[in-house]
């Protein structure tokens, strides 16, 4: 299968929806077919042809290619966006939010921001057009959420903003410095965006290594001119990607003749100092604790798990509003959803071990489940005892485990093992620890949130015969660490299946598992 994708990214729309649809609809004709389209800037804005919405919206008009939209960029523009579900606004027409990460199914990531920047460090009230210094923290820490290993990131394939970034142009009406701060930490290949009625696209930029990637990345920014202008500046790109997870290290780091030096480099990022020095390991204005692992970090880390708060440190924050397992997220693939409570939700693994390999997820964005209320906990058992008794009626025994370290939203892994070998679960946990000198502790099952610890890290699995084996001991952790036990040799014996992203299949074979699942599971399915 072909990874690489056809993308269409157009700059600023203003409200020219018939030209706009018929326009891609043609170019999909000749030169694509393109998977999805993506604008910048401005979509809606005053031209008779908004009123052509509500022809799509009722069918009598189709749109030929998926398009995904950003958010207002004024108060005029926001009306618009208020009957969008799930950020449908109609067939083939997606709002992705004010901030977050998309992935396709081909696992192109597309980093984005809405809006432009907000007066002021964090504002009391912050309107849906404007994005805060924490929309653009989210977004770096969700990028850098599935790194296990500092060092290896290889940045995303796009970053797409309304506004620019600051220092690219000096003739740029409006820009912002913190969209510069995140293009710089991100690293994306490509940076595009529109709002500055211009077309630019110089020469590609390289990116200095830094704690988070040792490799020396290049971003190609284009900013696009609005949709039809009658300078007839470009405001249509056409990109062929091969997502960077899936590209040879080599193809990432190649060096061009055109290229120059980031215009980030000696930018300083330090708020409300303007005379600071432009030291670059310490001067990011929202350097976040979420995923460094220097050992300066790791040591606060277990100071304050061991009762010496810090009280001037700050959690890691995770993004709460676009997180890839929040149920309203732009980034959710809803063709792994089994079932639907009302605080929690089935979904197949991704990457699964095997085909009933499930994750039970709150719908709201909790981190842990020691933070759970009374009624969120009650039902997550009821989908942990539906589970179990699925899993007993096929002569299998549930695991359950969770791991509350570098993961910012509560996920229980849940698996059946054969019964002839679920007896030797507690053996292979306990060699496992073993092998990565950690200790764990069989304690009696969690009645209630409380019995869970709140505010440090740990890892819960649940045994056979009713305890469980826990520890808070997390330095070095390996994140695999339930996957190991689940592929253990004297388990499900697939050693090779440790790592998700070995296992991962193609969006069909997902929905056909997903689907399987889905119908066998409904005799236990108590929201049905």
């Amino acid at each position: 299968m072909d990874s690489k994708q056809k993308v269409l990214i157009v700059g600023d729309v203003n409200g020219k929806l018939k030209s706009f649809f018929a326009r891609i609809e043609n170019v999909n004709k000749k030169t694509g077919p393109f998977d999805l389209v993506i604008c910048v800037g401005n979509f809606f804005g005053s031209s008779p042809e908004i009123t052509e919405l509500n022809e799509y919206k009722t069918n009598r008009k189709t749109i030929a290619i998926p398009t995904y939209i950003l958010g207002p960029n004024d108060e005029s523009s926001a009306k618009f966006y208020k009957d969008a579900q799930d950020g449908d606004l109609c067939p083939n027409l997606s709002y992705l939010g004010k901030r977050g990460i998309y992935a396709t199914s081909s696992g192109l990531k597309i980093a984005y921001v809405s809006g432009t920047e907000a007066d002021g460090d964090t504002p009391k009230s912050v309107p849906q057009w404007k994005f805060t210094k924490e929309d653009v923290m989210a977004v770096r820490d969700s990028c850098f959420a599935s790194k296990s290993n500092m060092g290896d990131f290889r940045g995303v394939d796009l970053l797409v903003t309304s506004q620019w970034p600051a220092g690219i142009k000096d003739e740029a009406k409006t820009s912002s410095k913190r969209i510069a701060w995140l293009a710089d930490a991100i690293k994306p290949r490509y940076h595009v965006c529109g709002l500055n009625g211009d077309y630019y696209e110089p020469p590609p930029y390289r990116n200095k290594p830094d704690k988070n990637t040792q490799m020396e990345l290049a971003t190609r920014f284009i900013a696009l001119a609005e949709f039809a202008n009658p300078e007839k500046k470009k405001n249509i790109y056409a990109l062929n990607v091969t997502p960077v997870e899936k590209m040879r290290i080599i193809e990432l780091i190649q060096k061009t003749t055109d290229e120059v030096v980031s215009p980030y480099a000696d930018m300083c990022f330090v708020e409300g100092d303007k005379g600071a020095k432009e030291d670059r390991g310490n001067q990011y204005f929202y350097d976040m604790n979420a995923y460094d692992d220097s050992s300066r970090k790791r040591r606060s880390q277990g100071n304050r798990i061991s009762g010496n708060q810090d009280q001037k440190r700050t959690k890691p924050s995770f993004d709460q509003e676009k997180c890839w397992f929040c149920l309203s997220s732009g980034s959710i693939e809803k063709h792994l959803i089994i079932s639907v409570g009302e605080h929690f939700y089935l979904a197949l693994a991704k990457g699964p071990v095997n085909e009933t390999h499930i994750l039970i997820l709150s719908i709201t964005h909790i981190q842990n489940a020691s933070l759970l209320s009374v009624e969120q906990w009650a039902e997550l058992n009821k989908f942990k005892d539906a589970l179990t008794q699925f899993f007993k009626d096929r002569e299998e025994t549930i695991f359950l485990y969770e791991r509350n370290y570098k993961t910012g939203h509560l996920q229980i892994n849940a698996i059946g093992v054969d019964n002839n070998v679920a007896w030797k679960i507690q053996h292979v946990l306990e060699d496992k620890s073993e092998e990565h000198n950690i200790t764990l502790e069989t304690v009696p099952k969690p009645l209630a949130p409380s019995d869970l610890p709140q505010k440090c890290p740990y890892f819960v699995a649940e045994l056979p015969d009713g305890n469980v084996m826990f520890t808070k001991q997390m330095k070095n952790f390996p994140l695999h660490f339930g996957r190991e036990i689940i592929c253990a040799d004297n388990l499900l014996n697939c050693e090779e299946k440790v790592d998700w992203r070995q296992c991962n299949l193609a969006k069909e074979e997902e929905e056909a598992i997903t689907m399987k699942f889905r119908e066998s599971f409904k005799p236990y399915d108590f929201t049905v």
